[in-house]
């Protein structure tokens, strides 16, 4: 489809329905857009829009509504759109106060929700490895511990330990020290070396061992790729074209994190910002959605945030929200 007209149509069709959700007809086109023509001409453009299967009829004398063909159409060649001045500025305000890499993701969902009014997905970055700042060993009970771990690039990794519930304070003091000590300053290979040995040294005490182990799994931020959400309420908010069961099936989906990971792997081969419409999304969960998505991050192995929502949304805003973020988010990362 080359027809500027035509093009025009569409774009006013999909505008038209991601606002109303009403099917829009060729009489409000033609007194709502300076098309230049006819409502009789503009019937002959929808249908041919409709044969090319990027409009349809949902009932008889209906107006039309975009496929998920059209919206692709729309997508592709169609939707551009700056971010508005007031959402850049909520960007660098919320996420500059950020204090380590979980505050500056949990944030990040949050305010991508709050900006596109869909469900927001943030993929964690995997980050090249850094030193250990330092250790802290809080005793939490008798016999557990609590091992924190904040790196050089300000992560914060957390894990627990079992402890022997005769060891004194004092001795559970020595041991935080020399811990701090052994682990300051280190990567994770050398580390897991020198904790290693560290352990051997203090005897034949094996909950030092797991200790070490412990400290090492944290500095190295788990070999888990994770997703955090927010906005999962927006999926039920009045005008959404999902239906309970529907609703249910995508939140099952986003559950399974193993299906919405490999999704946005194959996302972050597309562009900076990929779109995926209905059934383009490969899973029937799914078919009733669009997921929006950009990279960020280290260029070999970026991660990914997106916004995914009912296929009848406000794609160059959703795109504009997605793409910002996503450029702050390679600042923080990348810094």
């Amino acid at each position: 489809m080359t027809d500027e007209r035509k093009e025009a149509i569409l774009r006013a069709i999909v505008e038209g329905y991601v606002s109303t959700r009403e099917p829009v007809g060729s009489k409000a086109l033609a007194q709502h857009h300076d098309l230049g023509v006819s409502p009789a001409t503009i019937r002959n453009d929808m249908a041919a829009l409709e044969e090319e299967g990027l409009i349809a009829q949902p009932h008889t004398s209906a107006g039309r509504i975009p496929t998920d063909k059209g919206y692709r159409y729309f997508v592709d060649m169609l939707a551009s759109a700056a971010l508005q001045d007031s959402h850049k500025r909520a960007i660098s305000t919320f996420l500059s106060d950020a204090v380590d890499l979980n505050d500056v993701v949990e944030r990040s969902v949050r305010l991508l929700s709050q900006l596109t009014r869909q469900v927001a997905v943030v993929q964690y970055p995997s980050l090249r490895e850094s030193a250990v700042r330092r250790v802290e060993l809080v005793r939490m009970t008798p016999g557990r511990a609590l091992v924190v771990v904040v790196s050089a690039d300000a992560r914060v990794e957390q894990a627990t330990v079992a402890v022997p519930e005769t060891l004194s304070d004092e001795d559970f003091e020595r041991v935080a020290r020399e811990l701090n000590e052994e682990a300051a300053g280190r990567t994770p290979a050398p580390l897991e070396r020198d904790l290693g040995a560290w352990a051997s040294r203090q005897g034949p005490d094996s909950w030092l061992g797991d200790l070490g182990s412990a400290v090492v799994g944290a500095a190295r931020g788990g070999t888990v790729e994770r997703v955090v959400f927010a906005g999962a309420g927006n999926l039920t908010r009045a005008g959404s074209d999902l239906t309970t069961d529907a609703v249910a099936s995508v939140l099952d989906a986003l559950e399974e994190q193993v299906v919405l990971l490999r999704l946005l792997h194959e996302m972050a081969a597309e562009g900076p910002v990929s779109v995926r419409i209905g059934s383009e999304t490969g899973h029937d969960a799914l078919a009733g959605t669009s997921i929006v998505a950009a990279g960020y991050g280290s260029l070999d192995a970026p991660a990914l945030l997106g916004a995914l929502g009912p296929t009848r949304m406000d794609y160059p805003g959703t795109m504009a929200a997605v793409r910002a973020v996503a450029r702050y988010l390679s600042k923080v990362v990348e810094s």
